[in-house]
């Protein structure tokens, strides 16, 4: 623009100037044929006269010309401007789409409570992340969110710790565990549904085992997980409602949450509180929370997650046997640590230490009782290659194979009463079809 000014401010003195030179050439012109009609001209002044007419007509040519090419490039100009104007507007549009797909919470909300959720065919984000010592952080919102690389080691660690409660051991007596086995075989993933937005490339989805009243064993829940205040939870009444993305509806949370680690059991939600280790229980009846305890020195927010990383520090599961928190600690020396949690109080029952790295695995689940550990959350070709019964609080080594179709699982739960394995894998909920052995 300022090129464009000073171009003008040019093209204005050449202006001035032809105008001057063509007032001149006038005048001469008038005083050259008063010259011819003058008697006792002299030939003399005739010649400069007519000498002065040829300069300034010569000038006026010259002024002509650049004047000319002054509007040329003031014209090209005036197109570049229009070209960089009209890419500015391109630019725009870029964005804008970029921020609608971005766009806050009570947006989505507004939109899926209107019955506007789209299917979203984007191709699945590549799993770039290869086996490493190295640590890369990533978050929407917060730079220092992990993506922990895998790497495959153990720690040694004490056998068993001592009873944290005067509550007694949880029992196949007590519990109603007809039909537990040990895990011989796993499908391959049955996709559901796709998430819509980037905030879908992690999450967790469950059913309810033991549902209250007025929930059932088809009420379905979601929970998108990246980003740095997780509240929504979706809930659809059915699994049909689930695959089609319309939620009956939606629960704001009133204390965020953090990782892929939470569950529903018995009518409500146990998640983990963003940056703490305190467990919270939230009544999706009341809509409250109705509890929150501490679980004692569980390492949180980053220090023993899976490999895959997410802040996966603490997650809870449900098999036959109840509710479980699988998590490590700093006296453990980051090997997986196992308790039951009494699901009234969340207060821990019993306590297993193995000696299982937590780091060294991509995910696990617990299933009659006994811990089941992932080796890989991108390769298709993975295993589950550990086992640890807590029965017996003996390790067992396995080679059954596991298969991360879209590579990045970030979630794999057991449902006892579907005796399914639910996972999330790269914006995909998919499940499992399991085979258990005989007791």
């Amino acid at each position: 623009m300022p090129a464009i000014l000073d171009l003008q401010r040019e093209s204005n003195m050449q202006r001035s100037e032809l105008e001057s030179a063509k007032a001149r050439l006038s005048l001469l012109e008038s005083l050259v044929t008063q010259s011819h009609a003058m008697e006792g001209s002299s030939a003399s002044t005739v010649e400069s006269l007519q000498r002065q007419l040829a300069s300034l007509r010569m000038e006026t040519t010259q002024q002509k010309s650049q004047a000319s090419r002054m509007e040329t490039a003031y014209r090209d100009l005036l197109r570049n401007k229009s070209s960089l104007e009209e890419e500015k507007r391109h630019l725009e549009r870029e964005k804008e789409e970029l921020e609608r797909r971005l766009e806050n919470s009570s947006q989505e909300i507004a939109q899926l409570r209107a019955n506007q959720c789209p299917q979203v065919s984007d191709t699945p984000v590549p799993d770039s992340l290869q086996r490493s010592k190295k640590v890369s952080r990533w978050d929407m919102e917060s730079p220092d969110y992990q993506e922990l690389k895998s790497e495959m080691t153990e720690v040694s660690a004490s056998s068993l710790f001592q009873e944290h409660s005067s509550h007694s051991r949880l029992g196949a007596e007590d519990t109603g565990t007809a039909g537990c086995g040990e895990l011989v075989w796993v499908g391959e993933p049955v996709t559901l549904r796709k998430a819509e937005t980037i905030a879908g490339k992690y999450g967790v989805w469950m059913k309810d085992p033991e549902p209250a009243s007025p929930y059932t064993r088809e009420t379905t829940w979601r929970i998108d997980t990246v980003g740095t205040d997780i509240r929504q939870v979706f809930e659809y009444d059915s699994t049909d409602q689930f695959i089609q993305g319309y939620p009956s509806k939606v629960h704001i949370l009133p204390r965020s949450m953090e990782s892929t680690g939470a569950v529903i059991y018995r009518g409500s939600l146990y998640f983990q509180r963003r940056k703490s280790r305190i467990l919270a229980k939230y009544d999706l009846r009341k809509e409250t929370i109705t509890v929150q305890k501490d679980l004692t020195n569980a390492g949180y927010h980053g220090q023993f997650p899976y490999s895959w990383g997410g802040y996966t520090d603490i997650d809870l599961a449900v098999d036959e046997m109840g509710l479980w928190a699988i998590y490590s600690t700093q006296k453990a020396k980051g090997a997986i640590v196992l308790s039951t949690l009494d699901p009234e109080t969340l207060e821990i029952r019993q306590t297993w230490e193995t000696n299982i790295r937590k780091q060294s695995v991509a995910n696990s689940f617990m299933i009659c009782g006994t811990l089941y550990t992932i080796s890989s959350y991108s390769s298709p070709d993975a295993m589950i290659h550990f086992a640890y019964n807590t029965a017996t609080s003996t390790r067992k080594l396995l080679k059954i194979h596991f298969e991360n179709r879209y590579k990045y699982s970030s979630m794999v739960d057991y449902n006892p009463t579907e005796r399914k394995l639910f996972a999330w894998d790269n914006f995909n909920m998919v499940t499992y079809d399991i085979r258990l052995s005989k007791m």
